[in-house]
């Protein structure tokens, strides 16, 4: 593996959505899929194919009989990976395939436009949280609701952290089962420096919290209240918070508390175990009331959060998410004020939950049960208060000499077209301290590939100068010799089994039917991850490295498999 990173940048930079601590794990992984026109299952069915490099040394602009336009790559839209109004819309590609034929070769595309992927960090973990639990009550979990990213988000990655305020990368890769077939999983990780919770920036929150008649559900209120209390008892003398309750109507329960002593502790606890279920969801009515608290307490040189902890599911005021999240985005840019989400709760508003976090320069964490809430509350609490980086941006260029094709394994909802990686007005994702990301890349390398296979960069603003900087990682094609089950890093074994899980999750219901779906369906049109194990097979590595690891959250993830098994019939 080779390792490389740096930092600066003179640019401006497109604002891209939360920062975050990214890893990229690009998956070069085996199956019988062609890098080239559409391949056969054993059942007939017929699979898209994944983007196609060029021909060594292809022209610059090469490629745009079918949409790149030699001007820019944009005039229509952009649509990602480079390609113009022709190629992903009108060839049907779904996220994260080079646009081409839906059963012939891949249209023929310049090294810029074909093999380069560009993306928002994204922090989120709460689509493999409420999976989790779904699964734990005997349910399946939407395939909608079902994000690979946030599933490898969710487990500890050991990357090294860098010295400053910026990002580590760190990028390595191994192939897959199948010896021969070219393909490998690669991964390309980001990591910030962690911060000691004694040191952090003081803190001034405001919690919206959810007391509608579906947070009845038996415990659902309870774990909420306990989540809450864990955190007082983490506040400290220079934080300020504030509480605000949702149903009906919204109220405030305690004005913003500042200087956090022992007479305001009290007072909040009191006020969270004085919490009740009562009548309809008006998030928008809660909303409303807790930024504007969060404007009335907001103080320079303070970290100023509305964490919102609700089960999503608005049904009272506006419950048009674009009304609400029009709200959200606009406290964002006025006043500088960020979102936490925090679900709970059988049945969850996943997406809308997800969105506002988006919108409101955040993230969002799933709480399933005490554990989880002490994750989230107190030994995470730094990284989801503060931040070390916003708008951060990744972009992977693989060398066409080397890469046959590839596919990004989710960030369906975080692509950014390549041209848009240094340009400050897109959006970006925001990262707090101690925070990694984890991408994973299905790549199939060509035949005797040797030298340079891709470059990784990250790309951020500093929180408070707002300047940009990059840093960068390197791996070369003899970098992928290990054996993915069998002498690759546990920690990546841990990843793939997680992004194997989330991807038969989201195909368990057209599993004889990929790349036959609609168009504009992710998880009808993508085609099952080359060199996919079975859930039994998954368990069994989960339940190997959860012994190796000793790994309380891989113990877990083994149970999850497990009962996923029990539920689909292979």
């Amino acid at each position: 593996m080779q390792h490389t990173t740096h930092t600066g940048g003179r640019r401006p930079l497109l604002r891209t959505g939360p920062a975050a601590a990214l890893l990229l794990t690009a998956g070069l992984l085996a199956s019988g899929c062609s890098g080239g026109g559409g391949s056969q299952t054993s059942d007939g069915a017929q699979h898209r194919p994944y983007p196609k490099a060029p021909a060594a040394g292809a022209p610059q602009n090469g490629a745009a009989q079918n949409g790149a336009a030699q001007n820019g790559a944009a005039q229509n839209g952009a649509a990602q990976n480079g390609a113009a109004q022709n190629g992903a819309a009108k060839n049907g590609a779904p996220a994260g395939v080079t646009p081409g034929t839906r059963t012939g070769e891949p249209t023929p595309a310049t090294p810029d436009a074909a093999m380069r992927s560009t993306f928002a960090l994204d922090v989120d973990t709460a689509s493999y949280g409420y999976a989790r639990r779904t699964l734990a009550d005997g349910r399946l979990p939407a395939p909608e609701d079902v994000r690979p990213e946030e599933f490898v988000n969710s487990f500890r990655q050991d990357y090294p952290e860098p010295d400053g305020d910026g990002f580590s990368v760190t990028v390595d890769g191994a192939r897959t089962a199948r010896a021969g077939d070219g393909w490998s999983l690669l991964r390309v990780g980001l990591a910030t420096r962690s911060e000691d919770p004694e040191t952090r920036a003081p803190a001034d929150l405001t919690f919206v919290v959810d007391t509608s008649g579906s947070m009845a559900e038996t415990g659902r209120l309870d774990l909420v209240r306990r989540a809450l209390n864990l955190l007082i008892d983490r506040l400290r003398p220079q934080d300020s918070m504030a509480i605000v309750s949702f149903s009906t109507d919204a109220r405030l329960r305690v004005p913003a508390v500042h200087p956090v002593d022992a007479a305001a502790r009290r007072r909040l606890h009191q006020a969270v175990d004085g919490l009740s279920p009562e009548e309809s969801t008006n998030l928008e009515a809660g909303l409303t009331l807790g930024y504007q608290q969060a404007a009335e307490q907001r103080r320079e040189g303070a970290v100023n959060r509305v964490v919102v902890l609700s089960d999503g599911l608005a049904n009272t005021g506006s419950t048009d998410s674009d009304t609400i999240l029009e709200r959200v985005s606009k406290a964002r840019r006025e006043q500088g004020i960020t979102l936490f989400g925090v679900g709970v709760g059988s049945q969850y508003g996943d997406q809308l939950m997800e969105q506002l976090a988006d919108r409101g320069d955040g993230h969002t964490s799933y709480v399933a049960d005490d554990e989880d809430a002490r994750k989230v509350f107190v030994d995470q609490l730094p990284a989801n208060l503060d931040l070390r980086a916003r708008d951060a941006k990744a972009q992977v260029a693989f060398d066409p000499a080397a890469v046959d094709s590839f596919r990004l394994i989710g960030f369906d909802d975080r692509r950014v077209p390549d041209q848009a990686f240094r340009d400050d007005r897109v959006d970006g994702g925001e990262v707090g301290p101690g925070h990694s990301v984890t991408a994973l890349y299905a790549v199939r390398l060509k035949p005797g590939a040797d030298g340079p296979l891709a470059t990784a960069t990250v790309r951020w603003l500093d929180p408070r100068t707002r300047q940009p900087h990059e840093a960068t990682g390197r791996i070369g094609a003899g970098d992928l010799a290990a054996g993915l089950w069998t002498d690759a890093p546990r920690r990546l074994q841990v990843d793939a089994v997680a992004a194997y899980f989330a991807d038969v999750l989201r195909h368990r219901q057209s599993q004889d039917e990929y790349g036959t779906g609609s168009d504009d369906t992710a998880t009808s049109s993508v085609p099952a991850l080359p060199g996919e194990p079975s859930l039994q097979e998954l368990a069994a590595h989960a339940d190997r490295l959860a012994t190796a690891t000793e790994d309380l959250d891989v113990r877990r993830l083994a149970d999850t498999v497990g009962q996923a098994a029990g539920l689909l019939i292979y």
